[in-house]
Formats: structure tokens, sequence, C-alpha cells
């Protein structure tokens, strides 16, 4: 069952999802999903290949920025360009929802798109806290 996590009108998260999930996410009305999972990470997971796969035959973009810890800069600008060149929502997972969320949070601030304020209490609304990743 999809726990697909509203953040903006234009970004959503998940825990990992299902193939059967990315036809829920293209009904639900995201045009991308971004997979923010190394493949392997645990038994029984779906690769990216495979979700890839799904999410083409969905109609979907699929964007693999695969990162384990926090974000380093490569994958900060790999969000943030994914979620620039998607025609719609995003939908980004990974193991819980916090690697997708942290990384595109990071690059919402970096950019000055949002100020550390208002990232934090989008994140609390989903379902994740983001104080310290956010740098306080």
């Amino acid at each position: 069952m999809a726990d697909f996590r509203h953040v903006t009108d234009d970004f959503s998260t998940a825990p990992q999802i299902s193939l059967a999930d990315v036809a829920e996410a293209k009904t639900q009305g995201f045009t991308t999903i971004v997979c923010n999972r190394p493949d392997g990470e645990d038994p029984g997971q779906p690769s990216a290949a495979e979700v890839a796969a799904a999410a083409q035959a969905a109609g979907l973009s699929f964007v693999h920025i695969p990162f384990v810890g926090p974000p380093g800069p490569a994958q900060v600008e790999a969000m943030r360009q994914a979620v620039e060149a998607s025609p719609g929502p995003v939908l980004a997972y990974c193991r819980s929802g916090t690697r997708s969320i942290t990384c595109w949070s990071i690059g919402q601030a970096m950019s000055g798109a949002m100020d550390r304020a208002e990232l934090v209490a989008l994140g609390r609304g989903a379902g994740y806290e983001l104080s310290a990743a956010l740098g306080g």
C-alpha cells in the first residue's frame, strides 16, 4: 500500500515503493519518480531498473540518485535538477523517505527557494524531522 507523503504541490516522499505503487503514483498525478536507494540495500527491495521499467511502462520519468547517509553536493544538485526538470509533481523514495526529503530540503535551502523554518515545518507535516539536517 502506497505511503505517499505530500510535502509541497510539486514534491512528495515515500518509504520504499513497490512496483504496484508506480501505477498508483501515475493515478495520483506524479510525473517523475526519484529513487534515492542504492540497489541491494535491503533483501527483496525492487531494483532501480525494475522500478524504472515500471515507471516507463506507466509513462513516468525515473531518476536514480542513490546515496547512503547524508547527501553530498552532487546528490543535492542532481535532486534539484530532477525536480526542476520534471513536468509535474515528483515522488521521491528511499527506505523511509528521510534521505529523499533531506536531499530535497538541503537543495531548497541552498538555492534560497525556501528558508529553514519553512522546510522544517514542511518536513514535520510529512512526518520527518529536518532540524538537524538543516543546521539546527
